[in-house]
């Protein structure tokens, strides 16, 4: 039976959408892996090229494996700082760009784009596709733990062949999101980025083009 999604439920969907941030702040509770695993599998129902499923999820426990991960933030922050320059290095150095020392819980998700599933279909003239399936399921996992009040941040600062070898995942896995996921410390509705004054939003007239 095709289910119907009325407009209470379109209202919250958008509600949950705007409530989606990127969080830096988690408390120090833990978070049940049940649930973990339940918003994991959430994560395996989203969209992929040629149906080949490329998501691989590692949670990562170990001490070392997070000192590991957190060193490659911390020399990768370090590069990108020396990029800029004047007002906007300072303001750089003042933000809070990952939440690796508080989040309960992390996970680094991979392409495995070597993957036999689905036989190739759809990915011939565009390879890059099979990362675009796992950063669908990111979201997926993003919107999810959203629902649940948990707080998910996406570190990008990081050199993805250290953090693979570090987790000593298989060759031709390729990292695409390293997420620290947890109960945020403060709530807020817009961008962390845009409260502290790195970048407002851009008025969505402005990128539809017509031709």
């Amino acid at each position: 039976m095709t289910p119907g999604f009325d407009d209470g439920f379109r209202d919250r969907l958008e509600e949950l959408i705007l409530w989606r941030r990127d969080v830096r702040r988690f408390r120090g509770d833990a978070v049940d892996p049940a649930l973990i695993e339940r918003l994991i599998g959430l994560a395996c129902l989203s969209p992929s090229v040629g149906n080949s499923q490329p998501w691989r999820f590692v949670l990562v426990e170990a001490p070392a494996c997070r000192q590991a991960v957190r060193a490659s933030f911390v020399s990768c922050n370090s590069d990108a700082l020396h990029d800029y320059h004047g007002e906007r290095a300072r303001v750089y150095a003042t933000l809070k760009l990952s939440g690796l020392d508080q989040a309960p819980v992390h996970l680094a998700v991979f392409c495995e784009r070597g993957t036999a599933t689905g036989h190739g279909l759809g990915r011939r003239t565009m390879p890059e596709t099979l990362d675009y399936s796992v950063v669908a399921a990111v979201q997926t996992f993003w919107l999810a733990a959203r629902a649940y009040g948990l707080g998910v941040g996406w570190v990008s600062i990081l050199d993805p062949v250290a953090v693979a070898t570090a987790l000593d995942v298989p060759d031709g896995w390729a990292l695409i999101s390293y997420l620290c996921v947890g109960w945020p410390e403060e709530e807020h509705a817009d961008p962390e980025l845009v409260r502290h004054g790195w970048q407002d939003r851009l008025s969505t007239p402005g990128l539809i083009s017509r031709r």
